[in-house]
């Protein structure tokens, strides 16, 4: 059964459900009805996107199905095989102030669970848990068709966030994973994903296991002055 109706997590503001977005990375075993990820995609789709394309394509998988693709992915990533995407989701070289940034989050991340800057086994164990979803009872892969310019992959984006945001209302949280697309060959094969469709990533969905230590890391934001410019205003 899923969470109660009473589940504290819920959000019951757009507000709260904003404020209290988080990527989770342990999740309960409790399931999610698909009536329920039905409702949140359905609630997602009605992000704006340029003259109606409505570019997002989403393949959702739980059980046995899930579990098959993580324990492929596992063994191309635990075998060393190189990660192979089919975009840049990250410039070649960062520039400050996004280096600091990057690596503050996964020392953070680091921190909380004990592993020591160096240890590349612990670091490794704890990327390869993307592809389980971190334990999440539901599995989303995203695609894109190939042939769509960069302002649909603008749309996806609204799309993408249209969902963290849906599922805070139910009591749900979820964790965006850019890491699969570094396997989008064996996501191509395993789950009947055409060529001419680009994975653009995954994301897990599920109720966050708050006892995890993982899940107390809450990143810090620039203040508005820090990026906003106000003229004449």
């Amino acid at each position: 059964m899923n969470a109660p109706a009473d589940n504290p997590d819920i959000a019951e503001t757009v507000e709260e459900a904003i404020a209290s977005r988080r990527s989770i990375r342990r999740f309960l075993p409790d399931p999610v009805s698909r009536e329920t990820v039905t409702e949140l995609l359905a609630l997602a789709s009605r992000a704006p996107s340029g003259t109606n394309l409505q570019p997002w394509k989403v393949t959702v998988v739980g059980g046995e199905a899930k579990a098959a693709l993580s324990a492929a992915i596992l063994e191309a990533h635990d075998g060393g095989e190189k990660p192979e995407r089919e975009y840049n989701y990250y410039p070649l070289e960062f520039p400050e102030p996004y280096l600091s940034r990057r690596r503050k989050i996964g020392w953070d991340l680091y921190g909380l669970l004990g592993i020591k800057k160096g240890d590349k086994e612990k670091m490794h164990a704890q990327h390869g848990r993307n592809f389980l979803f971190f334990d999440a009872p539901v599995g989303m892969i995203f695609t894109i068709d190939r042939m769509l310019e960069i302002g649909s992959w603008l749309d996806f984006g609204m799309f993408l966030e249209n969902i963290m945001i849906a599922a805070r209302g139910k009591g749900l949280h979820t964790c965006p994973q850019a890491a699969f697309a570094n396997y989008h060959r064996i996501i191509r094969e395993r789950l009947a994903i055409p060529e001419d469709e680009v994975v653009i990533c995954g994301m897990s969905l599920g109720y966050a296991d708050h006892a995890a230590p993982e899940n107390a890391l809450v990143t810090e934001r620039e203040p508005v002055e820090n990026f906003a410019t106000f003229i004449d205003f």
